[in-house]
């Protein structure tokens, strides 16, 4: 962000009207990016500066700077500076990797309201590099879709992680990327070669000729292997020997239903209520909500559609939300909204008033045992003869599921599954509680291993649970949409899969070469394994084998 510097002023509304000409042109400026986007991309990847113009309406951080304006008697420029280091330093310091990387959006963002304050207009990335590898600290949104154009081959930086935007946009803009490199600006300088292998997240710099030769044959490789797998995409789920499957997508934004229906998602496995919340940055009434349930439920076309529940908490915070000393454990997704059915209410009404226009499926997050699952089945079902005696019914009976998440909930999945219409898994979080590990701690991220024999364990527990129980059992956590993964997955027993709507046509590919005792003998192999390392490798010889890497 420019230095501005801090001088006295004369008339503080004179500055505040400025700073409201600089947002109004500023929302001008990002909406014809954003039109830009979806004519050479799709509206999912335009969706992202719909965040960017959310955060020209944030009353908080305009209210902010005016007081600090009239407090201060400091030109405009100097105060929204401040303001916004402050809120950017905020983001920065969260846990969770998605939210702490939204800082970069809010850099992007206020960075554009200080250049129309200020009367500048720095050259974008795209324009300055042409047909070089761009090494850089951190790329905003912006600039990372300014690349389209610029004929640049690949990117670089130091900081940001997988979920950030640019990484997003790097991956639809079919950029190679390599992003959270430590030490990059100091190893790096001007006129390097940068060799940029974005599929294992690896850079060479100054590469031999030996070794440029063999990423050329790598490349054409994974060329030929993308050609393969999507001319596969809209096949049937089904194995190579019949057996059936379905792959379903993970969203949170209709916006995303474009992607999910590309690439032959047979429905939603995973909506991500909270990221309305998130984006709007307050509490959604019945009536907003219910516009984006609605939309959703009908771009599915007859589809299913499974609601998450609100799952706030964590470090994913919102208005009143008190911060706590060990947020992941605490008042948090299914437990908040127990508690709070001022925002449990009007969220269940929106979605059974959406069910109205098709199938609909709704699951709790955080189910921690059996009394939890009840008072929430309970709380539904009263939501449902409330709006039952308003005239409005679904179109069919919507099932309500529970997210196995927390060792307690797998230690009791078989109570569970006599009482739920089916389990969805989310392995993130079960793995993380399973092993005590933080994954945002780098100290102790490396101890984050899905391939320990007790997550392996526990996973066969609960489809096994789910399978004695007569209910369908889904994984909709990272593990569901990992190659690697899935033929594990499904030869333990589950049917269904659920996952960003990239990662579906290479999951299909391998299900679909894969015969059904050849994923049974796999899963029985693991299942016998203690040994962390070789289920990795064995996981990874029988993907790679399907993909014919090797």
């Amino acid at each position: 962000m420019t230095i501005v510097a801090c001088e006295k002023v004369a008339d503080a509304e004179v500055e505040i009207r400025r700073l409201e000409a600089a947002l109004a042109a500023t929302r001008l400026e990002i909406a014809q990016l954003r039109d830009d986007i979806a004519r050479k991309l799709n509206e999912s990847e335009a969706s992202i500066f719909d965040a960017h113009l959310l955060v020209l309406e944030d009353v908080a951080l305009i209210d902010d700077v005016s007081k600090e304006v009239r407090r201060s008697g400091f030109n405009v420029e100097f105060c929204f500076q401040e303001v916004a280091q402050r809120y950017i330093e905020i983001f920065e310091k969260m846990d969770d990797d998605f939210l702490r990387e939204r800082a970069a959006d809010i850099r992007d963002v206020t960075g554009r309201v200080l250049d129309q304050l200020l009367g500048t207009q720095p050259e974008r990335v795209g324009r300055a590099a042409q047909a070089h590898v761009v090494a850089a600290r951190d790329l905003t949104p912006s600039d990372t879709a300014g690349l389209h154009d610029g004929g640049v081959l690949a990117f670089v930086t130091e900081e940001g992680g997988r979920t950030s935007h640019s990484a997003i946009m790097a991956r639809s803009l079919d950029v190679p990327a390599v992003v959270g490199v430590k030490g990059l600006m100091e190893a790096v300088q001007e006129g390097d070669v940068i060799l940029v292998d974005g599929e294992s997240g690896l850079i060479v710099l100054n590469p031999t000729p030996e070794t440029i030769d063999g990423y050329r044959d790598k490349e054409q490789a994974i060329r030929n292997r993308r050609d393969r797998v999507l001319r596969e995409v809209a096949l049937p789920d089904l194995t190579s020997d019949g057996a059936a499957f379905i792959l379903l997508a993970n969203i949170g934004d209709p916006a995303e239903m474009e992607d999910a229906l590309g690439y032959c998602a047979r429905g939603v496995g995973l909506y991500r209520t909270e990221n309305l919340y998130l984006r709007l940055d307050s509490w959604p009434s019945e009536e907003v909500q219910y516009a984006e349930y609605a939309e959703v439920v009908r771009q599915a076309k007859g589809r299913p559609v499974t609601f998450r529940t609100l799952d706030l908490g964590g470090d994913k915070r919102l208005g009143d939300l008190a911060d706590e000393a060990n947020p992941f454990m605490g008042y948090r997704a299914v437990r908040l909204c127990l508690e709070r059915p001022d925002v449990f209410r009007p969220q269940l009404r929106a979605i059974i008033r959406a069910a109205v226009l098709g199938p609909v499926q709704v699951m709790f997050p955080m189910i921690s045992g059996i009394e939890e699952l009840r008072r929430a089945q309970e709380f539904f079902r009263m939501v449902e003869r409330e709006l039952s005696a308003e005239g409005i019914r679904p179109s069919a009976s919507i099932r309500l599921g529970a997210m196995i998440e927390i060792p307690s909930a797998a230690a009791v999945a078989e109570e569970l599954a006599a009482e739920t219409d089916f389990f969805s898994v989310g392995t993130n979080d079960l793995v993380q509680y399973l092993l005590a590990v933080d994954r945002g701690n780098q100290r102790v991220a490396s101890l984050y291993d899905p391939c320990h024999p007790a997550v392996v364990r526990t996973l066969l527990q609960i489809f096994q649970a789910a399978k004695k129980g007569g209910i369908p059992v889904a994984v909709c956590g990272e593990l569901g949409g990992d190659p690697v993964w899935a033929p594990l997955l499904i030869g333990l027993g589950v049917h269904e899969l659920s996952m960003t709507p990239a990662a579906l046509a290479e999951v299909r590919f391998v299900l679909r070469h894969s015969v059904s005792h050849e994923l049974q003998e796999l899963a029985a192999r693991v299942i016998a394994s203690a040994d962390a390392g070789k289920t990795r490798q064995l996981l990874q010889e029988f993907a790679a084998t399907k993909l014919k890497l090797r």
